[in-house]
């Protein structure tokens, strides 16, 4: 059995496959398919509607479509090509609340402008699960490195760990993709700058990194004096204010539930030494870095 017979899969089972389809090339099912439908587009374009809605999946744009909804999907008109990889599924529980704020009409979700960052590790999951869906216990698991193009035949899964190994790739994927990317109604809603919200999600995620005005500003996208003049504006400190005020705060966190000493902590944490961490922790919490973590652990 292969995927071309499937022309509507049945429920239970679990379909990957990767198609670089020309124009001519579109699936329509008029009463849709008892699974839902993964589409992450690598380059070229397709055109996708899913119950009254219609949309352009481009690259680095995900769609995943609803069962039992109407869909009719085709290589957009003008387009040389659509290359895409495809997943049918069953979801986890957990799968709709990622996707809701990217809803499109009746069953159908665009997550679109994922950020190419993380195109790479998005291609990676499918190549793997491409190759897990052939794994069987006891056999050597499979590399996940890229499989030739020539060779990509859609694999069908039922059941079993094969099928388990599928759906973390799909759930990985899923993740990247809503993490990273924003639904336009969140873009004009959202009040501040994003790219100093961008700059603060860096500093949060990894406080202790060498962070510099400079570093912070190329990550943006901007000069260092523009983007030190906007995060002011909209934060009222400087960036390396910030970073300082973060980075006591992961300290703070370091203390109170590992055994790493205070210089392990200052190091850990990217203050240049104890003597510059110990000073500004006590700014921050009105006792050296030693007594606060005494006060939270109590001789007995």
């Amino acid at each position: 059995m292969t995927a071309e017979d499937l022309s509507v899969p049945a429920a239970e089972l679990t379909i990957v496959g990767h198609y670089d389809k020309a124009p001519g090339y579109a699936t329509r099912r008029p009463t849709g398919s008892p699974s839902w439908l993964l589409l992450w587009t690598e380059a070229g374009a397709g055109l996708v509607e899913q119950g009254g809605a219609s949309f352009a999946a481009r690259g680095g744009d995900l769609v995943v479509l609803g069962s039992g909804v109407s869909q009719y999907y085709r290589v957009l008109a003008g387009e040389e090509r659509w290359r895409f990889w495809w997943v049918h599924f069953q979801p986890r529980p957990p799968w709709a609340a990622w996707l809701a704020p990217y809803a499109r009409g009746d069953g159908g979700h665009l997550v679109g402008g994922v950020p190419a960052g993380v195109h790479g590790r998005i291609g990676l999951a499918f190549e793997r699960a491409l190759q897990d869906a052939r794994w069987v216990p006891d056999a050597p698991l499979p590399t996940g490195a890229p499989v030739p193009t020539d060779v990509r035949v859609p694999a069908v899964v039922v059941a079993g760990a094969a099928r388990e190994l599928v759906l973390g790739a799909v759930e990985e994927v899923l993740v990247l993709a809503t993490a990273s990317a924003r639904p336009e109604a969140a873009r004009r809603s959202d009040e501040g700058d994003e790219r100093v919200g961008r700059a603060l999600a860096l500093i949060a995620a990894e406080p202790g990194a060498p962070h510099s005005v400079a570093s912070l500003a190329r990550a943006v996208a901007l000069s260092p004096s523009r983007f030190a003049h906007l995060f002011a504006a909209e934060t009222g400190r400087t960036p390396m204010q910030a970073v300082r005020a973060a980075r006591v705060r992961h300290a703070a966190s370091l203390l109170e539930v590992t055994d790493l000493d205070v210089g392990q902590v200052a190091a850990a944490c990217g203050f240049v030494s104890p003597f510059h961490f110990s000073r500004a922790f006590k700014r921050e919490y009105g006792l050296p870095p030693r007594d606060y973590r005494a006060r939270l652990r109590p001789q007995s």
